[in-house]
């Protein structure tokens, strides 16, 4: 049977009342478009570890359907592709289909629309909903996590620009333009090219000491077996742990300095709620009183509420640091 084709792309599968889990299996065959950035450590949200331990079946990825942000940018979608029709005067339609790439069937893409009947040719539309406290990352330009999930699709399809359509705060819309760049989708194309070696070999990404990788190597590594690892004989790993050493000495340090300013300047302020700078203003206000619960005496005096409304909650992994003491000749 001969493959259906978008543009250079393969028609893998069509979306029209495809399950969630279908959908989730024919995700699991590769890199999509959202995942673009986060295989390639671009993503301020998600670690390309997270990613990895998905890809590998190690980790279900979490249903975002549900959250308000993406409830919202669902229901808004035809909305917004309404609204750019109207204001652009070009033609969208959806495609409703997975596709893929002819050579890296590994590099998957779903289109929110098509722009088609244009001089330049058939174009992506791609359709953003922000919130009013992200509008900053949008006043230079589409933010590099959605360059790459672009410049992925143009990846997929061999199309040569896409639109960026988002609506900020609720009310404030904007057309980006994203022309193809064929030296940036190379160097994307190698960039998830690796990462997806990693899944098919089985071998963790490197962290990237962001929040979202340590909480993917405690899902990793939920427990310890009280073993000692002995890495005193490996070069590499001692050069690892002398250079977290002088980072924490470093951190100390600039902590210390940074408490000796403030309380100056809180010296200065005395009772004055703020201070102005040429640079800026700082403020020291007292929070509002509030009222917590005494467990220690409800515990004494009602030990049953105790274990009637008390819950569990599972101990994590805890990273401590010793040195070892050398004896003074």
């Amino acid at each position: 049977m001969k493959q259906q084709r978008y543009g250079q792309a393969i028609r893998l599968a069509s979306t029209v009342g495809l399950s969630r889990e279908a959908w989730l299996d024919i995700r699991q065959q590769g890199i999509g478009s959202s995942d673009a950035a986060v295989a390639v450590g671009l993503s301020p949200y998600k670690s390309a570890l997270s990613l990895w331990l998905e890809k590998t079946g190690r980790k279900q990825p979490e249903d975002l359907s549900s959250k308000e942000a993406v409830l919202w940018g669902t229901v808004l979608e035809p909305v917004l592709a309404s609204v750019y029709a109207e204001r652009t005067g070009r033609k969208v339609r959806r495609v409703n289909a997975v596709l893929q790439h002819p050579e890296f069937p590994y590099l998957l893409a779903n289109l929110d629309r098509e722009v088609v009947g244009l001089p330049e040719g058939t174009g992506i539309l791609e359709i953003k909903t922000a919130s009013y406290h992200s509008a900053p990352q949008w006043e230079e330009g589409v933010p590099v996590a959605y360059q790459c999930q672009v410049l992925h699709q143009l990846a997929v399809t061999g199309l040569a620009w896409a639109d960026v359509a988002v609506l900020i705060g609720g009310q404030d819309f904007r057309i980006y333009r994203i022309e193809r760049d064929d030296d940036k989708i190379a160097d994307l194309i190698e960039r998830e090219s690796q990462f997806w070696a990693c899944v098919q070999d089985n071998r963790q990404p490197e962290p990237d000491g962001s929040d979202a990788a340590g909480k993917a190597l405690l899902s990793l590594f939920p427990a310890d077996n009280g073993q000692t690892l002995d890495l005193s004989e490996s070069p590499e790993y001692n050069q690892l742990f002398a250079e977290l050493l002088n980072l924490r000495e470093q951190k100390e340090v600039t902590e210390r300095k940074e408490s000796e300013i403030k309380q100056r300047i809180q010296v200065a302020l005395g009772t004055c709620t703020a201070a102005l700078f040429q640079q800026g203003k700082v403020t020291w206000r007292k929070a509002k009183d509030r009222l917590v619960a005494d467990v220690d005496k409800i515990s004494q005096e009602h030990p049953e509420l105790i274990q009637q409304y008390c819950k569990p909650v599972p101990g994590s992994r805890r990273f401590t640091i010793q040195t070892t003491a050398h004896p003074s000749h």
